[in-house]
């Protein structure tokens, strides 16, 4: 009779390494996924930081240029410098000054696609 219980005992242990080998299975289905995910939030974080710090530059430097730097600049397009220490946070890019008459364009482009597209301000001089 013991023998009767001694393999019943480890049919239910066996089962039970069955049943958790399940369960495992199961977590990581349900956790891969969520895995990925934090890396694209991630990713879409990063975008949308340096998209405000881009915009707050090209707001800033358009304000400057409306006070009165824009004399400074001749017709056309051109590179232009940013002295913001925050663009050092930017992926790498450039900014652009267009002017025609007492109209300007600055934008930013950045040089690799990464979801934060081009920001442009244009502003026409009273």
């Amino acid at each position: 009779m013991k023998t009767g219980s001694h393999n019943s005992r480890k049919l239910q242990h066996g089962l039970l390494e069955i049943d958790l080998a399940i369960a495992l299975v199961i977590l990581m289905t349900a956790m891969m996924p969520l895995g990925f995910l934090f890396g694209r939030e991630r990713d879409a974080l990063r975008a949308d930081y340096c998209r405000a710090v881009a915009n707050e530059i090209v707001d800033g430097e358009m304000e400057i240029l409306v006070a009165g730097d824009w004399k400074n600049y001749s017709d056309g397009a051109q590179t232009y410098i940013v002295h913001s220490r925050a663009a050092a946070n930017l992926p790498m890019g450039h900014f652009e000054l267009t002017k025609t008459g007492k109209h300007l364009r600055l934008e930013w482009t950045s040089d690799k696609r990464q979801g934060i597209g081009t920001l442009i301000r244009e502003t026409t001089i009273p």
